[in-house]
Order: structure tokens, then sequence, then C-alpha cells
């Protein structure tokens, strides 16, 4: 009897592994794979006439996006009311219609949101109201502005509006290899419309791709999922989008919007025109002043979060393991940038998986076999777009021996004796991570950078990389005893 309980136990667990291995998961290539679906069910529809299908319960409840998008028909053209989700019908796929509907529970599960190829979360939602907007014929001048409004500015608007709230709150996946539930970490009193990291992330790609569209009538795009694969970064099956990637959202946002104080303009346009439809009397002027004020505000904490800032990928992200010990807190403004290689790894990581895996060797190498409480470097800069997450800001590292008190250890993943680091990886620390210390009070304006071996006997960061940072701006030099 033992034995047969046993062989049943066995069965029934390799049913549930083989049913959670067939589950799509919330990863933008489940979801592109989904879609993939929709399409290969409605062959010859238009990109424009499923954009329209995906995005109409949400334009259907929103006034603000029926406003300029337009009203939603109760089935889209070409639709058949009768048919079931995936063929020629109104209602979408269930795992569609889920990853579509965007809110924040008050456990602080985040919905409607997916991991990306390069480790970012992003809300779907925004990216195919993007998209859809792409789409429209006569485009007007100033699309990005209109894609702005339709993608960012609402909920930066509302935002405005609500209670004070911790701006841009995100989280992490229980699983990055394998994502079902996205979490915002140490947050509380976060509603179900809370401006997310993961919003703004959708926003700026759905700004993105939609210019993308625009610019490509009357060629058009071949397919949806195409477009996206190319974006993501997830091996290219159709016609996408060459030379666009997601993991350099930052860049082409700010290419596009151009001038950071006209976004405010647009946020408080957003905001008088929701009062509009709301029916809501005119504000007057004090009441007025302090909407501005917030919005500023508001604003001059997105530029900086997600325009000046750098992507940094967090240490849940990368499944960091715990820190052990106590911490020794930093007391910033430091006043020095250390610069290393890591030499081993040797090669530069050019994927947010394999630069999370070189993350976790390199913890691994520091606790268990130099006995260090965790992985000695404040941050480190993969060559996949994104910096990685140590110690931090916070917290004293064990990088640069009787400096780590008084300054950063930033590493590049590679060995740099020879050959540099790419340029965005360079461009990355030098100008992003740099300037956001500066402007976040981590690091004082007149900083110095030196180059690991200018205080210690070691040859890193490499000869290469040494010479190149010794023509930085703010690189100092160092007079041995």
């Amino acid at each position: 009897m033992a034995v047969y309980w046993r062989w049943t136990l066995a069965v029934l667990m390799g049913l549930a592994s083989s049913h959670m291995e067939a589950t799509p998961t919330w990863h933008m290539s489940d979801f592109i794979a989904a879609l993939e679906q929709l399409e290969l069910s409605r062959p010859g529809a238009e990109p424009s006439s499923l954009l329209h299908l995906l995005t109409r319960p949400a334009v259907q409840e929103n006034p603000f996006l029926r406003n300029i998008l337009g009203p939603r028909a109760v089935a889209p053209p070409g639709a058949n009311a009768t048919a079931p989700p995936g063929a020629n019908g109104t209602a979408l796929p269930p795992y569609l219609a889920r990853a579509l509907a965007h809110r924040v529970r008050r456990d602080g599960r985040e919905e409607g949101v997916v991991l990306t190829g390069d480790g970012t979360t992003v809300a779907l939602g925004p990216v195919l109201l993007g998209l859809e907007a792409g789409l429209l014929s006569g485009a007007p001048r100033g699309r990005a502005r209109a894609l702005f409004q339709l993608t960012l500015a609402q909920p930066l608007a509302l935002a405005a509006r609500a209670p004070p709230a911790p701006l841009f709150p995100d989280g992490c996946w229980d699983s990055p290899d394998s994502p079902r539930e996205f979490r915002l970490s140490g947050v509380s009193l976060v509603g179900p419309r809370a401006l997310t990291t993961a919003l703004v992330h959708g926003g700026m790609d759905g700004l993105v791709l939609g210019m993308t569209l625009a610019s490509a009538r009357p060629r058009g795009v071949a397919s949806l999922s195409g477009l996206l694969r190319s974006y993501y970064g997830l091996p290219l099956i159709s016609t996408g989008a060459p030379g666009l990637r997601a993991s350099q959202r930052r860049d082409h946002f700010w290419q596009l919007v151009g001038d950071p104080p006209l976004l405010a303009k647009q946020v408080l346009r957003a905001l008088d025109l929701q009062l509009r439809l709301e029916g809501r009397p005119k504000m007057k002027k004090t009441k007025r002043n302090q909407l501005v004020a917030l919005v500023n505000a508001q604003m001059k904490e997105f530029v900086l979060r997600f325009m000046e800032c750098p992507p940094i990928v967090p240490r849940c992200m990368w499944q960091a393991a715990p820190y052990r010990g106590t911490p020794t807190l930093l007391a910033p403004p430091l006043g020095f940038l250390y610069v290393h290689h890591t030499s081993t790894p040797a090669a530069p990581c050019l994927s947010f998986k394999h630069c999370a895996e070189d993350m976790r060797a390199m913890q691994r190498f520091h606790q268990d076999v130099r006995g260090w409480d965790d992985i000695g470097y404040s941050f480190v800069a993969g060559s996949d777009g994104s910096l990685y997450e140590g110690r931090g800001w916070k917290l004293q590292g064990a990088h640069t021996l009787g400096h780590n008190a008084v300054g950063y250890g930033v590493a590049f993943i590679g060995d740099y004796s020879s050959a540099l680091p790419v340029d965005g990886a360079l461009a990355l620390v030098r100008d992003r991570l740099a300037g956001c210390a500066v402007a976040t009070a981590a690091l004082v304006a007149n900083y110095t950078v030196h180059g690991h071996r200018q205080l210690v006997n070691t040859s890193c960061p490499g000869d290469a990389l040494y010479r190149e940072i010794s023509g930085w701006e703010h690189f100092g030099n160092v007079t041995r005893v």
C-alpha cells in the first residue's frame, strides 16, 4: 500500500509540474506568443483591427482615452460577437484579457504587467495604446506630445490629484525565470491606480513604438508580434523594428520628447481635460497654483528617475543571496567613485540573463571564498544596457581597501586589460550613474574618479579601461608615498 501511495504521489507531482510548465507565465515572450496566436486566428486582420480589439476594454471604461482615440463600438470592424475567444469574436482569450487589465491589489500585487527580456517590468496597456495611436491616419505634427498625452500624461495627472503616496513604486517577481506574481516592495497605501514604475515603462515603450508605427506609414508593419519581438529583444521571427531595443528605452524616449519642461505642461493639459470630462467646475487660482506646484515637483522626479538616471536592476531581480552579518551605513554625499573591472568573469555579459548569472557567481565568490558579507561592489555595469545593484547607495562596500567608507565602487563586467567596455556601458557609469549620484546627493558635485590601481597594488581596472577613465572630466591623480 505504501508503495502504491508513493507512486500515486509521484504521478500527481509530475502532472502538477507539467501543468506549471505548460501554463503561460507573465513573461513578455509568453504574451507575444499569445498575441501571435490571436493573429493566426484572424488571418488577414489588419494590426489596427487587432489593436482596436485589444484596447477596447480600457478605452470603453476611460473617458479620457475615448476623448483621444474616439468611442469604441461594441464590436470592432469585422468582429463576430458570437465567435469564441481567439476566433473572429469580440471576447479576448482569458490570458490576454488578464494581461491587459492593470491594477494594484491591496496586498501590493501588481497585475497587468510582464517581465521583459532586459529585466524590466512593463505594463502592457500603455504599450498597446501607443501602438494604436501610432497607426491612426492623419498623424498631426507633434505626434510625440500627442502620444505622451495618451500613454503617460493621464496617469501622471491622476497621481498629482491623489493623496500623498510613494511615486513610481517598483517591486520584484516571485521568480525571474518563471514570473507568475509581481509584488511592489516597501510601500503601503498604494491605490489600485497607483503610478508604478511598470506603468511608466509601459508608457515610454508605447510612445517609442507608437512613433515607430507613425513613421512607418504607409508601409505599416507586418505584424504586432513581430514588432514586439524585435523591440523586446526576442528571436526575430517576422518583420519588426530594427535598431530599436527596449533596453535603450530611456535614450529613445529622451530623443523623442526632447524638452522635459514641456512634459509638465502636457500633464497640466491632461489634468484640465480630466476635470472637464468629470464635469468639475474650474479650479480657483489658489488650488490651481497648488496643483501646478505638485505637477512640477512630480515631473522633476520623473525626469530624474526615468530620463537622467540609469536603469538599475535591483538585487531581487538578479536573485542575490541575503547579506551576511551587520552592514555598515555610508554617510553621503561621498567624494569618490572607484572604477574596477571584474577580470573574472572575463567576457562581457550581453543580456539580462547572462549578467544576472555573472552577478550571482561574483557574489558566491565574494561570500564563500573571500568571506565577505556580500558582493563587494556598490554597482556593476553590464554590456546589456543596465547597471546592477550590489551594495547600493547606502551600504559600505568591500571594493577598494582602505577607502570603502569614502567612495562607491563600480565594476564593469569583463577583463579590460586590452579592450574597452562597449560605449553604452561607459556612458552609463560616466554620465548617467555619476550624474544621478550628484543629483540625489549621493556624490558631491566635485567628486573624484580613481582607478582601483591608484590606491591598491593591483592591475585593476585593466590597462585599456584605466587609460579611458584617465580622460574623464572628474579623474584625479594620486600621489603615493
